[in-house]
């Protein structure tokens, strides 16, 4: 459980909440671009003395506008606040998009983080829009703070030694591919699927590969294949394993894409229990199989192999 205050909203707020040097954006996957957002509030919250805060909307701008687009996002929120706690985040304010959509960028700067937060300090990114039609930019932004007393600065594009860009939209990308080692890269840790641990069909129990199935909800979905992994449970134990990501086409009946993954050495009942995969490296895509023999001679194989790549 993160340790970071999540505030809902900005009226009305306590003193107690308001007042921090924040960094502004939708930080999904809390990548290495956007931690370098957050540093710039963090020195800005040494120097002042204040919490430091992170400011996101809900839903995302994108869910809100095109919901009719496939599933993107990177992470669940309860995995955001842990992330940004690692950072020594205090406070996450979730703005409501939906109130938020039609208000200027001036008013944006005015009513929401002068007079609702009443912030000290905000940092965001060199490509960072805000306000409707998204007109904000990091220089009106500068131009609010100096009339309305708080201090802006704005992150410079992060980049890899190939002056790649560092982004939520290449994670994305990454794992679409199947290159989840890509995707860890540019976050700075693996990407992980989080969720709540629902019954199958047994399948895999019979053939003596217990599996513990998660759904993928609102998540980009990753190519479908097997994946080496490491799992944490509840208890903060991080158990090594193999998953697989699809329908599974060789039993009829699935149609929802699912994470199952076999946890390594491992028989407990984690049914309703809600646990946090990283894809560590991506083995084979998903294939269909003749029979369940092959298929389990398949599983043998995957396992071994996953083994073998997380040096279990």
């Amino acid at each position: 459980m993160s340790r970071v205050r999540v505030i809902h909203g900005w009226k009305n707020l306590p003193e107690s909440d308001r007042g921090a040097a924040v960094a502004m954006g939708n930080f999904d996957g809390v990548h290495r671009g956007h931690q370098k957002v957050i540093a710039l509030a963090a020195e800005a919250a040494r120097e002042l003395g204040c919490p430091l805060g992170v400011i996101t909307l809900d839903p995302h701008p994108r869910v809100y506008h095109r919901p009719q687009e496939p599933a993107f996002q990177l992470m669940k929120r309860d995995q955001q606040a842990r992330a940004l706690e690692a950072l020594g985040v205090d406070i996450l304010y979730v703005l409501p998009y939906g109130e938020l959509a039609q208000v200027t960028d001036r008013d944006f700067a005015a009513r929401v983080l002068h007079e609702g937060l009443g912030v000290r300090h905000v940092a965001l990114g060199f490509d960072n829009s805000y306000g409707k039609d998204r007109t904000g930019t990091p220089d009106t932004m500068r131009q609010y703070g100096a009339e309305l007393g708080f201090g802006v600065s704005v992150a410079a594009e992060v980049t890899d030694v190939h002056g790649e860009k560092f982004s939520s939209t290449a994670v994305r990308e990454a794992l679409r591919e199947g290159r989840p080692e890509e995707a860890a890269r540019i976050l700075g840790r693996p990407f992980a699927v989080e969720g709540e641990v629902v019954r199958g069909r047994q399948l895999g129990r019979k053939l003596g590969y217990p599996t513990a199935n998660v759904g993928l909800d609102d998540y980009v979905i990753p190519k479908f294949g097997v994946y080496a992994t490491r799992t944490r449970l509840p208890d903060g134990r991080k158990l090594p394993g193999v998953a697989n990501i699809g329908v599974n086409p060789t039993v009829d009946g699935v149609t929802e894409p699912l994470l199952e993954v076999w946890l390594f050495d491992f028989d407990e009942d984690i049914y309703d229990q809600v646990i946090e995969t990283d894809l560590i490296a991506f083995q084979r895509p998903e294939l269909k199989f003749d029979s369940l023999d092959a298929m389990v001679v398949q599983i043998e194989a995957d396992v071994r192999e996953a083994k073998a790549k997380l040096g279990v």
